[in-house]
């Protein structure tokens, strides 16, 4: 412990002489969409094969080489808008209001939130594509100052579809996705036309096309990853066949394209000659889109994520082990910008970790995190009622929380077994379709299909059935969190410590789901339809139901 202060003192001392000196870095901020922990360092530093075998990543990877990779880095809630609203608050997810949740969201102007804190500090403000709050919609000025520079436009984020249709009118490969590049480039090198001389930048790159419309064959097409390299590679709860194999070959393209413009943005940095003091962060806000386990789950394929973090006063060359949970940014970043974090931040600043020349675990304290959700989509369910879930995570097990197991966990199976059943083709396209918490694509209409045959409806029911109040897997032998122990008489001490290391921390940090058995998130507004919803029908035709005005 006394080396733990020590070593904040002397962070704090170096921090505020850095600013002192008028050389406070610039702060560079990669923030994918739907990216989870797929990169082809990871494939490196946890020595074992899967899909990051198959992937490329080669300026992640560089960066990563150069700085800190972290091997445990997790998102506060697996939903995008709760993720970012804990990361730009630094704050647990369920302390930001209505930010709390994706529809229905808006923005508590009383949380502090870093990117208004640095322009405070006389930071230069940037942002090309997808933020989220504070000043709802994203691309609104922060007080009055611009800073969204999109004027080159906004197609990488739909980089596959207008790839193939700009091959489709005569265009090579190559000379599409160099359009799209120079789009990145064009858009970055505005940001930095705009800054006032002397200005230190704090620019955030959100671009979105890792959270795809599905274009089938373009991982192979467009990037060379055959899906049949993905052949036994398959976690257990992703089918080992060709649909979702393609799926995900696809998914990983859009991971590579995603690559290619953190290199062309690098690229510009270096330009200007000012990666030298230039804070460079990667990451992305969940796990995959559209696959089991993924993206509005707890289990580690939806809630873990890339993370590297590059810079000055960063010892590089590290594989670091220690738990780190996104809103933790938010005082790294202040402190970076010479700025004590408010108080109110839930977040750790990572500098202590980042000034440290060791690997594996280096900050004793730093063994677990802590993730949840509440509701995703306005239409999971008839009533409006959330999913209500908590998790804590350590090296060795996760514990989860199912606080109304009686839900559907990914929302309701609509129109399943009617008379008019879906398509597989409107339930690749439409995630409102059935089961609306687990984004469209064909991995899940596969699952669909599929779930009444004797070989894969014991899996559709793991991944879409109703789940206990909890769960507990043994990472040590069950890295992929299939076989649930909590009921296991062995497991009944760890058990028993997680759930009240967990409540407390849940307690002490005022989540509202421990108040009233959660009245907050159960209540409206935070349940029911937005203005203008009102005669919105739900799938298979189900009237949406008004809320009463008080």
């Amino acid at each position: 412990m006394k080396f733990f202060f020590t070593i904040l003192a002397a962070l704090t001392l170096a921090t505020a002489a850095f600013a002192a000196e008028g050389k406070r870095p610039n702060i560079l901020f990669f923030f994918a969409d739907d990216w989870g922990r797929f990169a082809r360092i990871y494939a490196e530093a946890d020595g074992r094969g899967g899909i990051n075998d198959v992937v490329r990543t080669p300026n992640f990877d560089q960066l990563a080489r150069q700085g800190v990779l972290f091997r445990n880095a997790h998102v506060n809630a697996p939903s995008c808008t709760p993720c970012r609203s804990s990361l730009l608050s630094g704050q647990y997810f369920w302390r930001t209001g209505r930010g709390a949740i994706l529809q229905g969201a808006v923005w508590d102007a009383s949380i502090p939130s870093y990117p208004l804190l640095l322009r405070d500090a006389g930071y230069h403000l940037g942002k090309s594509y997808k933020v989220w709050g504070p000043g709802s919609p994203s691309d609104a000025p922060y007080g009055g100052q611009t800073h969204a520079f999109e004027k080159a436009g906004r197609q990488f984020n739909n980089f596959s579809e207008n790839v193939t249709e700009m091959v489709a009118k005569g265009a090579t490969i190559e000379a599409a996705r160099e359009q799209l590049l120079d789009e990145v480039r064009q858009n970055f090198r505005a940001m930095l036309a705009a800054r006032q001389a002397g200005k230190p930048f704090a620019y955030w790159f959100g671009a979105t096309n890792v959270h795809r419309a599905w274009v089938q064959g373009s991982g192979k097409k467009l990037w060379g990853i055959d899906p049949n390299e993905l052949k036994g590679k398959m976690p257990p709860f992703l089918p080992d066949v060709p649909i979702v194999r393609e799926d995900l070959a696809d998914y990983l393209g859009e991971v590579q394209a995603w690559d290619a413009a953190i290199g062309a943005i690098l690229a510009e940095l270096d330009r200007t000659g000012e990666r030298q003091n230039t804070l460079i962060v990667v990451s992305g806000d969940h796990g995959a889109p559209g696959f089991p386990h993924g993206k509005c789950n707890l289990y580690g394929f939806g809630t873990g994520v890339s993370l590297s973090i590059t810079g000055p006063g960063v010892q590089g060359g590290r594989v670091v082990d220690d738990f780190v949970n996104l809103p933790d940014l938010a005082p790294t970043f202040l402190e970076a910008g010479g700025l004590k974090p408010p108080a109110v931040m839930t977040g750790r600043s990572l500098w202590p970790v980042l000034r440290s020349n060791r690997s594996g675990l280096v900050d004793p304290t730093r063994t677990y995190v802590i993730t949840g959700r509440e509701r995703h989509v306005e239409v999971a369910r008839p009533d409006y009622s959330p999913y209500p879930q908590r998790a804590l995570r350590t090296k060795d097990h996760v514990l989860i929380v199912n606080f109304h197991p009686e839900r559907w966990p990914l929302g309701n199976h609509y129109r399943l077994d009617s008379a008019d059943e879906p398509t597989f083709a409107e339930i690749a396209r439409t995630t409102f379709v059935t089961i609306p918490d687990d984004d469209a694509g064909p991995t899940k209409a596969w699952f669909v299909g599929a779930r009444n045959t004797a070989e894969w409806s014991a899996l559709f029911t793991q991944c879409y059935g109703r789940r206990p109040m909890f769960e507990l897997y043994d990472l040590g032998k069950d890295p992929h969190e299939m076989k649930n122990v909590a009921e296991d008489s062995a497991y009944a001490a760890i058990r028993t410590k997680l759930t009240e290391q967990l409540f407390a921390e849940l307690r002490s940090s005022g989540d509202p789901r421990m108040v009233d058995e959660g009245k907050y998130f159960e209540t409206p507004p935070l349940a029911g339809p937005l203005p203008g919803q009102e005669n919105m029908r739900l799938p298979g035709g189900l009237p949406v139901k008004k809320t009463k005005k008080k």
